[in-house]
């Protein structure tokens, strides 16, 4: 940037995009200070090495904003909620449906585990189905982003939040989800 550029001349861009052509460094140092412009190496592989006229301060500042907004929108974490034994009290389940619940409202995914032990083995197809009940109460506020598979001694269902435009506020879906659970 500026002074510490080391080639004797450079290829110009300037601020709006259009080439300057090809000026000695001081010169380019020069249309810098008369626009009151930071001049930046773009490319330094090529020959003569490309600078182009901008204000620095404001390109970092766009480009920290760019990737904090980038950062946002990447899908939070996986929390891990864990059953661990396939008979579960209705109470209970809802407890782990409120975490979840908080979880996709979040914004993040969300790992359901249902473990086995010993004889418990030979009631697999009640993990099944209390991950397919998880998923239908659920249905309104995620989408089943990897179904119920079995894999050694448990059973692993992964969910995402939706995101859809023009649904529903956060705390009707949660009502109507605590309703139909109620139902059941």
């Amino acid at each position: 940037m500026n002074e510490k550029i080391r080639a004797r001349e450079v290829r110009l861009i300037g601020p709006d995009g259009t080439q300057l052509g090809i000026l000695s460094l001081n010169e380019a140092l020069r249309k810098a200070q008369e626009m009151q412009l930071d001049l930046v190496e773009v490319s330094s592989a090529s020959h003569p090495p490309v600078c182009r006229l901008m204000n620095y301060g404001k390109f970092k500042y766009e480009q920290a904003k760019k990737a904090k907004d980038s950062r946002k929108k990447q899908s939070g974490d996986v929390k891990e909620i864990k059953i661990t034994r396939a008979h579960i009290a209705e109470h209970d389940l809802q407890v782990k449906v409120n975490h979840l619940i908080r979880f996709l409202e979040h914004g993040d995914k969300a790992r359901l585990i249902v473990e086995f032990r010993g004889r418990e083995q030979l009631y697999l197809n009640k993990g099944f189905e209390i991950l397919n009940k998880l998923a239908e109460r659920l249905s309104s506020i995620s989408t089943v982003e990897r179904k119920p598979t079995l894999e050694g001694r448990r059973i692993i269902m992964v969910l995402s939040p939706k995101r859809a435009k023009g649904e529903q506020s956060g705390k009707d879906k949660v009502e109507n989800l605590q309703n139909s659970s109620q139902e059941v």
